[in-house]
């Protein structure tokens, strides 16, 4: 059985152009919690998808300041993962969990 805290270190995947471009060379991105480690990420992964992770590199995209209608917002910080998988594993996350 899955534990339920590797739902809260992944919050959902990132699907951009750039990641899609990724996923050519088995890698996913995902957006994780803020406070997540990387093995906590990659034990997550493996839990919930059932494959086998060689690694993880993690990045914060930090938030953009935005107008709208003359008030200046702050959008979130964002924490990604970029996950490298062994050869021959694949996850299809269109499909979701």
């Amino acid at each position: 059985m899955t534990d339920l805290r590797h739902y809260d270190v992944i919050v959902s995947p990132s699907i951009t152009e750039k990641s899609t471009a990724l996923s050519e060379q088995n890698q996913i991105v995902f957006n994780v919690a803020k406070t997540a480690s990387k093995p906590e990420i990659k034990a997550a992964i493996e839990a919930l998808f059932g494959v086998k992770v060689l690694a993880v590199n993690t990045l914060v995209r930090k938030g953009k300041t935005k107008r709208f209608r003359g008030f200046v917002g702050k959008q979130k910080d964002v924490k990604k993962a970029v996950v490298t998988l062994a050869d021959g594993q694949s996850i299809d996350v269109s499909t979701g969990l």
